[in-house]
């Protein structure tokens, strides 16, 4: 029936647009809490200006391959009380997360301290300092991997949303600071702090909704046992 089809595809369509979106919006919050990848980007435009900078955005994209491949490798081999268990600890990183973004919002001032000592690297230090923290591992491990794996099992096109929405934001918004650090005079402290409580009460919102779609998918399994 035609309109039946049709509303199937509407359906399909809608629960794709909510991965797209929940990876979006995860990748707009890992660009906009504050870490050494931000004031690495931050350094090499103040010296060597926006053009030449811009290829850095790209450096998650050659680091984080082989962690997304190690860690989905590993959760396809576990039960599904397992990914719910990871999901209600991925809850709780993104809550902290919540919080550091929150107390580094209050404390922004207008001394951008520390920066200059990055100023020097390339884009391959770039992807090896990436490689090398324990961010992405926890990220992908915590909170990316089992929604990537949840909407994988459901279908393939859901997973992929995910990641395509989480590095179109993050490359993206990554771009779009170096492009903002290259034309604005000063990155003044109000914008630091607008972007550091976004920052917080987006991952402060995903926290409490992957928290009660952990528990409650647990609790419909009836537990570990």
């Amino acid at each position: 029936m035609p309109g039946f089809e049709f509303s199937r595809k509407m359906r399909r369509m809608t629960i794709w647009s909510f991965f797209f979106v929940r990876g979006a919006t995860l990748g707009l919050s890992a660009m906009a809490s504050p870490g050494p990848f931000q004031a690495f980007l931050l350094a090499q435009t103040l010296k060597n200006g926006w053009r030449r900078t811009l290829p850095a955005a790209l450096a998650p994209l050659v680091s984080d391959g082989p962690i997304i491949a190690l860690v989905l490798l590993v959760l396809t081999q576990t039960p599904d009380w397992f990914l719910s268990v990871l999901q209600i600890l991925g809850a709780l990183f993104i809550l902290y997360l919540a919080w550091g973004a929150f107390t580094a919002a209050r404390k922004v001032d207008a001394t951008p301290g520390g920066v200059a000592e990055v100023a020097g690297q390339n884009f391959l230090k770039a992807a090896l300092m990436n490689a090398l923290s324990p961010g992405p591992y926890l990220f992908w491990g915590l909170v990316a991997g089992p929604i990537v794996i949840e909407g994988w099992r459901q279908s393939p096109t859901l997973g992929l949303g995910f990641v395509l929405g989480f590095y179109l934001a993050l490359v993206g918004g990554f771009a779009a600071l170096i492009i903002l650090f290259g034309t604005a005079s000063q990155l003044g402290p109000r914008v630091s702090k607008a972007l550091g409580y976004v920052a917080a009460i987006t991952l402060l919102g995903f926290g409490l909704y992957q928290l009660w779609r952990g528990m409650s998918t647990l609790m419909g399994l009836g537990g570990i046992g």
